[in-house]
Parts: structure tokens; sequence; C-alpha cells
């Protein structure tokens, strides 16, 4: 049987589905629970860990999230999507390291 299209299912699939969801609620913690479902289960997916990527961004984890997007850069460097989060990323990232201050809270 195959997972339920409400994205509830236990698939790698389904948990990334429904981390995105939860995702643009603005629910990080339960789209980061889900994306690290789906590495488990995909540790080598590009999608799987921008998404991860942008989830401990989002929770101000800016260390986590450095080093798993450039996994997933190296896993696929011509993406434009992973490159473009990455570089929004790593040009707060920066700014925040030169003013020695702890990355903002997102607001959800």
């Amino acid at each position: 049987m195959t997972a339920c299209s409400s994205g509830t299912g236990t698939g790698w699939k389904a948990q990334k589905t429904y981390g995105a969801r939860m995702a643009r609620k603005g629910f990080w913690r339960e789209a980061l629970f889900r994306f690290e479902r789906a590495a488990v289960e995909k540790p080598d997916d590009p999608e799987v860990l921008n998404n991860l990527a942008v989830a401990y961004e989002s929770l101000g984890e800016s260390a986590k999230a450095l080093t798993t997007y450039k996994r997933a850069l190296e896993l696929a460097p011509s993406d434009p999507r992973i490159k473009r989060n990455y570089a929004r990323f790593a040009e707060s990232y920066t700014a925040q390291q030169r003013a020695g201050g702890a990355p903002a809270t997102p607001t959800p």
C-alpha cells in the first residue's frame, strides 16, 4: 500500500510533502521534524537536504543550515533553487558573522 495523499504517510515522499506544507504555513518545527524523517530514508536527496537546510535556517540553527546547504550543493551543484537558497542564506549568515550577532528569529 502506498502513502496516503494527505502527506501523513510514513514514506520519505510523504514526509517531504507534509513538511513542505507545514513550512508554507510557518510551522517550522513540524516541517523540520518531517524533513529530518525524510532525510533518514533519503540522506543523499538534494531536494530533501535543501528543504532541511531551509527549516534549520528558519529556526535559527545556522551552523546546521550551512552544513546541510553545502551537502545539498555537493549533490546537485547546478540546481537553481538550491543555489538561490544557499546564496540568500550565505549573504545573511556572513552579515551576521561580521556583526557578531545571533541570527534573527524568523516570524511564522
